[in-house]
């Protein structure tokens, strides 16, 4: 018995090392990129001031967006038996993120313009894309 105990306490020790170890990589990288976007599309202490807190609400509304749809087609997923309908309402969110991700670009873009340049706006884009593409290419080595 206790060692069924100790056994459970170590999976449960290491599976709260491996959310913290999660955690703490999405931080750096949400940290790693923010840096990127300050320095490339040279924000000012004060443009930083305003657009972050924007920034950062926007990449939240994002991720909620995206999880909402990956949580409605894994509890699909995880059905013995799902209706046409489930699938089809798992289906239609997994969709509609690429369009909700869109509407949310477009309402903080023009609330982006109230604080950065046309040459900034158009830097935004760039960085965000080539710290994307910098990702993909180490998680292929």
């Amino acid at each position: 018995m206790k060692k069924s105990i100790a056994f459970i306490l170590i999976i449960l020790a290491t599976l709260t090392a491996n959310a913290q170890d999660r955690s703490k990589w999405v931080n750096e990288m949400l940290e790693a990129k923010h840096q990127m976007l300050i320095e490339e599309v040279g924000l000012t202490p004060t443009q930083q001031e305003q657009f972050m807190p924007l920034y950062e609400a926007m990449e939240k509304e994002i991720y909620t967006t995206n999880r909402d749809a990956r949580t409605l087609a894994a509890s699909v997923e995880k059905k013995k038996a799902p209706t046409d309908s489930e699938y089809k309402q798992a289906a239609e969110a997994l969709s509609r993120v690429k369009v909700r991700e869109g509407e949310i670009e477009a309402k903080y873009f023009e609330k982006f313009s109230k604080i950065l340049s046309k040459r900034q706006l158009f830097l935004l884009k760039q960085t965000e894309n080539k710290f994307t593409r910098n990702m993909l290419r180490g998680r292929k080595h």
